[in-house]
C-alpha cells in the first residue's frame, strides 16, 4: 500500500476508535444519569468495561479475517447486542462497529452484519422513544447504507488501483527487461558487423600473404619476408580497429585524417593484389561536411562489400565509386565476378554453404541512417551494390 494511503487509512482508524469510545462512554454517561440505582446497573457498567476491553484487543488482531480476528469480533457484537437490550442508548456505538465489521468481513458478510447491528439500532431507539418515530426508523438505515456504500466503493477502487499499479509495475520491468535484451542484440549486431568488415578482412588478407610468403620462401625470400612484413602491419592496424570498435570509436582510416575520400584509397590500396585490382572513383562533391556516422558507415560498407568481392567473386576487378547529391550519398561497389542470385544471395559456386553476415551488416548499417541498398547480381555476371544515404539538408 502506498504511503499515503497507508496514512489516511490509519488516520480514519483512528478516528473511528476515538468515535467508539467517545460514543461508549457519552452511553455509560447517560445511563447512569437518569438510572444509576436501577437493578440493571452493574451488569451495564461490568458489560460496559468489557466492551472497551474487547474493542482495545481489535488492533492487536490485525485487520485480516482469521479465526481470531472473527472470534473477536463476534464477542464484541455479542456485547454491544446484550448492552442494547439493557440501555438502548447504546444504539450509538453501531456506527463505529459498522467500520470495524467492513474493515474485518468481506462484503458479502459485511454487508448482512451491517444490517443485523442497523435492525437493533433502529429497534433499540424506537423502544427508547416509546413510539414510531419516522426519523428514527428511517435514519439509521439511510445512514448505514450510505456508509456502506462508500465503504464498498472505496475498497474496490482501491483494489482496482492497486490492480493496475501492480500492472504497470510488471510492464515496466518487461519493458526494461525487453529494452536489455534489444540493447544486448544491437551490440552483438554492432560487433559482428565490425568484425566481419574489419578483423574478418584483415585476418583473410594476413592468411593470403602468409601462405604466399611460406611458397615464396625457398625461392624469392625477399618477397617472402616482403609478405611477411605487409602481413604484420596489416594485423597492427586489425588490432587498433579492434579496440576502436569495442569502444564503438571512429574507423582508424578516418581517425588518421583527410576525410571518407583517402580513407576510401587507403582501403583500395590494401585490397589492391596481383589478382585483383580495386579503383576508386568520384563524382560531385558533398554540399557540406558529412557528419562522422555517415563516414564510418560508407567507409565499413565499402571494407565489407570488398571482403566479399575477395572471398566470394573470385573477381579481376573492383570499383568503389562515390557519388555525391544535394540531397543524398551513394556508394557503388562493382566487380567483375562469379556474380551470384541476390534473391538467395548464394553464389552457385558456394552453395551449401553457410551464408555470411556481409549483407545483413550492410543493411543494418544503412537502417540506422535511413539508407536504401540495392544489389544488382547474376550468376556469371558480376555484382553491383548501391548504399545510399540521405543527407540532412544545410
Amino acid at each position: 500500500m502506498p504511503e499515503p494511503e497507508r496514512d489516511d487509512t490509519r488516520a480514519l482508524t483512528v478516528v473511528m476508535h476515538t468515535a467508539f469510545f467517545v460514543l461508549l462512554a457519552a452511553s455509560v454517561a447517560r445511563y447512569l444519569a437518569r438510572h444509576a440505582d436501577g437493578p440493571h446497573t452493574p451488569w451495564v457498567i461490568a458489560l460496559s468495561a468489557l466492551l472497551a476491553a474487547l474493542y482495545v484487543l481489535g488492533p492487536v488482531l490485525g485487520t485480516r479475517p482469521s479465526p481470531r480476528r472473527l472470534t473477536w469480533l463476534g464477542l464484541v457484537v455479542a456485547a454491544w447486542a446484550l448492552l442494547v437490550v439493557l440501555a438502548p442508548s447504546f444504539a450509538w456505538c453501531a456506527v463505529p462497529l459498522f467500520y470495524t465489521g467492513l474493515r474485518t468481513l468481506p462484503p458479502r458478510a459485511a454487508i448482512p452484519l451491517v444490517a443485523v447491528l442497523t435492525v437493533l439500532a433502529v429497534a433499540a431507539q424506537l423502544s427508547l422513544a416509546g413510539w414510531p418515530d419516522p426519523n428514527l426508523l428511517l435514519a439509521p438505515p439511510a445512514v448505514a447504507a450510505v456508509a456502506t456504500t462508500v465503504f464498498v466503493v472505496m475498497q474496490r477502487q482501491a483494489a482496482r488501483r492497486d490492480a493496475l499499479i501492480d500492472d504497470l509495475v510488471r510492464t515496466r520491468r518487461d519493458l526494461a527487461a525487453t529494452e536489455r535484451r534489444e540493447g544486448t542484440l544491437a551490440e552483438r549486431e554492432r560487433l559482428a558487423r565490425e568484425i566481419h568488415d574489419a578483423l574478418a578482412q584483415g585476418l583473410s588478407s594476413q592468411r593470403m600473404l602468409l601462405q604466399a610468403a611460406d611458397r615464396l620462401w625457398d625461392t624469392a625470400p625477399d618477397t617472402a619476408r616482403d609478405h611477411v612484413r605487409t602481413a604484420a602491419a596489416i594485423a597492427e592496424r586489425s588490432l587498433a580497429e579492434a579496440r576502436r570498435f569495442v569502444h564503438d570509436l571512429t574507423p582508424a582510416d578516418l581517425a588518421e585524417g583527410g576525410g571518407l575520400l583517402r580513407a576510401l584509397h587507403a582501403v583500395a590500396e590494401r585490397e589492391t593484389t596481383p589478382a585483383l585490382t580495386v579503383r576508386v572513383h568520384t563524382e560531385g562533391t558533398p554540399p557540406g561536411p558529412l557528419s562522422a556516422p555517415v563516414e564510418s558507415a560508407l567507409l565499413r560498407i565499402a571494407q565489407g562489400a570488398l571482403a566479399n568481392v575477395r572471398e566470394h567473386a573470385a573477381a579481376t576487378t573492383a570499383t568503389l565509386t562515390l557519388t555525391c547529391l544535394d540531397d543524398q550519398i551513394v556508394l557503388d561497389v562493382t566487380d567483375d565476378g562469379r556474380g551470384f542470385d541476390p534473391r538467395t544471395r548464394t553464389a552457385p559456386e558456394a552453395a551449401g554453404e553457410p551464408r555470411g553476415h556481409g549483407l545483413p551488416a550492410i543493411r543494418a548499417r544503412l537502417r540506422q541512417l535511413g539508407g536504401t541498398l540495392t544489389v544488382e547480381s547474376a550468376p556469371g555476371e558480376g555484382t553491383a551494390l548501391s548504399a545510399a544515404i540521405p543527407l540532412e539538408p544545410r
